[in-house]
């Protein structure tokens, strides 16, 4: 069965919570992450849809990270596993919710057109601290992080509109390897094998941004303090 486009979401950002709140988790924060469905067709551009927008430009956004993807097939398992039914497609602040596609089938480099548009598997994407405070649990990065259910980031290649129900069709697969899921296990492994990390860094269609975070990573031989991106504010 082809890959759907199930449901296209867009949307700027806003702030919301109270600055007094005695809770982290009910302060004042500011985030695209609420997001609105779209109907009919919408242009995609080289850095993202039109009426998107990031509310932290330093990690969101930019032309490597354009679009970004998820697949509907994790929503039931988080409807589960969190026990909370909201928990559905643009829950987690995406653009594109992909159907008949995981983490596990989808690699690096994978290039599709999808209406008038061609994107581009660029890199996967990093779960920060504003998922787990929309959705009020706390461990939700790290959970994101854990399972390898994270989404992913497209690059555009060729501008154009696209509209929900089409189908991704498939023009290139130059590295079948790098399964989202894979790099996602090599970039977060509490035991990282640099061996591995160096053939990942080599991949030419990764983001640029984060071969060069996994070149720094082999160079120190160490691997980062997560805590400020999984956690943050929610402290």
């Amino acid at each position: 069965m082809g890959i759907i486009l199930k449901k296209v979401f867009v949307g700027m950002p806003k702030t919301i919570g109270s600055k007094e709140a005695a809770n982290p988790m009910e302060r004042e924060w500011t985030s695209a992450i609420f997001k609105e469905p779209v109907e009919g067709p919408i242009w995609v551009g080289k850095t993202g849809l039109a009426g998107d927008g990031q509310g932290d430009l330093e990690h969101h956004g930019g032309p490597e990270k354009a679009v970004f993807a998820y697949s509907f097939e994790n929503y039931p398992y988080w409807q589960n596993e969190l026990e909370i039914p909201e928990i559905s497609s643009g829950g987690m602040g995406e653009n594109l919710v992909m159907e008949h596609v995981t983490e596990e089938t989808i690699a690096i480099g994978d290039t599709f057109q999808i209406g008038e548009a061609v994107i581009q598997v660029s890199q996967p994407r990093q779960p920060c601290w504003k998922p787990a405070r929309r959705f009020k649990v706390k461990n939700l990065a790290l959970l994101l992080q854990n399972t390898g259910r994270t989404g992913w980031y497209f690059r555009v290649l060729q501008e154009g509109a696209v509209e929900e129900r089409q189908t991704f069709t498939l023009v290139e697969r130059p590295f079948p390897q790098w399964t989202i899921q894979k790099c996602n296990q090599i970039i977060h492994s509490k035991q990282p094998n640099f061996v591995e990390m160096r053939e990942l860094a080599g991949c030419e269609l990764l983001a640029p941004g984060m071969r060069a975070t996994l070149e720094k990573r082999i160079e120190k031989r160490e691997m980062p303090d997560i805590r400020d991106r999984v956690l943050g504010p929610n402290e």
